[in-house]
């Protein structure tokens, strides 16, 4: 029998040695996978306390919907580059349910991580607080400072606290923007610029060095209109004077230079403030109310939003039933293609469209539409899918949040109804197109551009080449071309001839009541009349149908990986390691990308955009 020597005994034994290591590897794996499945199957929904607050602590701004993939958008919660928004209906929910839970005391607002929201966003908010205070509890609104759109909610709380160092200054609603005229000749770049509507002034910037008289006087009207429903509403709900944010801005400077008097003590003499409180005054404060938690960081008892919905929902179960309201939000700037949710595609909202017309489920759609437009052609493509719903016997009800104007219009106009509120802006109902091109600056540096082609406007359309006279003459055919094709359409939407339309038309925008006057909508109401109103038009009874919101589902993969991970992170492995740092000179790219969306991220297949630049929201005047 052969005999091993000392040597092959010792790598014998090295062998032995690395199998063994590598099964107890293979263990461990194993056991850490296990854990994290465990974990995913194990993860119970939050407790509610007996009795305890709700708190509601908005981060960012209130959107509609939620930007970006939905698969993305879970990778980002995990490592913490999530985007600062919060659904508006998780806060509408959360009071809904809250006000018949015996559980739920009180509501705990905490509005200082809150950007802002459109004006009719706030109302619809506000108009839900409201309604929840209707149930015998109280909402505590608390700051360190207040921002214009917070105070707005804070406003129709109960009770109002701010920091003493704190701050509250209601500047008003404003609409500023730059124009580039003056640099756009000193860098010799010509803007060709094709516009249908004289009120139209998207295109404004770069033709000009200031603000059209048609345009600031289309513009003043609106904002106006929106700041006296801004202090009505906190009048209203404060029971102050109505000129009361008038005082607060004109005289802010001379009460604060009164002796002994601090710019947060202005706000408690007006009556916009109840009291000024520390952090921790504020915490004996709430527990005071609803009992104290030592083993929470909030020092008492409550229950946050997201757990809250969370519980609520489930326990709740799915509102479908047999006959169904779909809903279809279309939010954000509308382009061709496909877009991720925060932006409307042509090709993927007319899908989700597309998929409540074959789900025999689906008896009605409401297309609930927060957008400033866009494309004309992404327009049009959703708004075909809306005529394919009517021809299959659904009705389609439009519903409209902030904005709803121009392209926003556009997909609306077909439908059997319109809502909007109060405050929406709507209309601008005019198209344009616009490029550069940079033969003169090229010519600066020697470079120059020359050749020969078939026709007149053959290579007409380079960036290196003049815009000829004959492809002009085109381009603005084309554009006056689709102004009338939008204007016809509204007027066949809308039960309008022609002449009515042009008067409203050109480009010019309208909020809620002025819509409603010139029969641009059907009625003022929020997106629950509206789906009253749909159900009524697909003729179920009340009470007898569901609501079913369609949107971009996860793929099997993408639901396993979020899971999975999440399953990791609940065992402590911080994902973390996958955020992007991001260096200066990445975030200076970042802005600078900003700056430069509006033009850019246009993809128009024939160039013609119907889109209004009228967000006015008290987001932009914190």
């Amino acid at each position: 029998m052969f005999k091993r020597g000392w040597i092959g005994r010792f790598f014998h034994a090295i062998w032995r040695g690395a199998d063994g290591l590598r099964k107890v590897l293979h263990l461990l794996v194993l056991l850490f996978l296990f854990s994290i499945v465990l974990a995913i199957f194990s993860a119970g929904t939050p407790k509610i306390p007996e009795t305890g607050a709700l708190l509601i602590q908005p981060q960012g701004t209130l959107v509609e919907q939620l930007a970006g993939d939905p698969f993305e958008r879970g990778i980002a919660e995990l490592t913490g580059d999530l985007p600062a928004q919060t659904l508006v209906t998780d806060v509408l929910d959360g009071l809904d349910f809250a006000a018949d839970d015996e559980r739920i005391t009180t509501v705990v607002l905490d509005l200082r991580g809150f950007g802002g929201a459109g004006m009719s966003t706030l109302q619809r908010v506000a108009a839900a607080m409201l309604k929840f205070r209707e149930s015998d509890k109280a909402i505590i609104a608390h700051g360190d400072y207040f921002s214009q759109g917070a105070y707005f909610l804070a406003a129709h709380a109960d009770e109002v606290y701010m920091h003493p160092r704190g701050l509250l200054l209601l500047p008003g609603f404003g609409a500023y923007r730059n124009y580039y005229k003056d640099a756009i000749d000193k860098l010799k770049i010509d803007w060709n610029v094709f516009r249908a509507g004289a009120y139209k002034s998207g295109v404004e910037p770069y033709v000009r060095n200031s603000m059209s008289d048609e345009d600031r006087s289309s513009i003043s009207r609106v904002i106006e209109r929106l700041w006296n429903s801004y202090r009505e509403g906190i009048a209203a709900a404060r029971q102050i004077p109505a000129d009361s944010a008038d005082r607060l801005i004109g005289e802010f400077a001379t009460l604060v230079e009164q002796a002994d008097v601090s710019a947060s003590d202005v706000a408690v003499n007006l009556d916009f403030v109840d009291e000024l409180l520390t952090r921790q005054e504020l915490v004996t404060r709430i527990v005071g109310q609803v009992g104290a938690d030592d083993d929470s960081p909030l020092g008492f008892t409550a229950i946050s939003l997201d757990d809250y919905i969370a519980h609520m929902r489930l326990t709740a179960g799915l509102s479908d039933q047999k006959q169904n309201v779909a809903i279809v939000v279309a939010s954000g700037e509308i382009l061709d293609g496909r877009q991720s949710p925060g932006k409307v595609g042509g090709e993927s909202t007319s899908e989700l469209l597309a998929r409540a017309r074959k789900d025999e489920a689906v008896s009605a759609v409401v297309l609930r539409i927060d957008s400033p437009g866009g494309s004309a052609f992404a327009s049009e493509l959703i708004r075909g899918e809306v005529l394919a719903l009517q021809a299959a016997g659904k009705p389609v009800v439009a519903s409209m949040g902030d904005v709803a104007a121009s392209g926003g219009y556009w997909i609306a106009m077909s439908t059997d109804q319109i809502f909007a509120t109060e405050s929406t802006i709507t209309g601008s109902i005019g198209v344009y197109r616009l490029f550069p091109t940079f033969e003169r600056t090229l010519e600066t540096i020697g470079v120059h551009t020359d050749g020969v082609g078939t026709s007149v406007i053959a290579g007409s359309l380079r960036l290196d080449r003049t815009l000829n006279a004959d492809a002009r003459r085109i381009v603005q055919a084309m554009t006056d071309d689709d102004y009338e094709h939008f204007v016809s359409l509204v007027a066949a939407g809308r039960g309008l001839d022609v002449d009515s339309v042009q008067r409203i038309a050109q480009g010019q925008i309208w909020i809620g009541r002025e819509a409603l006057d010139n029969g641009l909508v059907d009625e003022l109401g929020n997106l629950d009349a509206a789906i009253r109103a749909a159900a009524a038009l697909a003729g179920l009874e009340e009470d007898s149908y569901g609501k079913r919101l369609f949107e971009k589902e996860l793929s099997p993969a993408e639901l396993f990986t979020l899971q999975f991970m999440g399953g990791a992170k609940a065992l402590g492995l911080q994902p973390g390691w996958l955020r992007g740092g991001g260096t200066s000179l990445e975030r200076v790219a970042g802005h600078v990308e900003t700056l430069l969306a509006p033009l850019t991220r246009f993809n128009d297949p024939r160039g013609s955009y119907a889109h209004c630049f009228c967000d006015f929201s008290p987001v932009l005047t914190r």
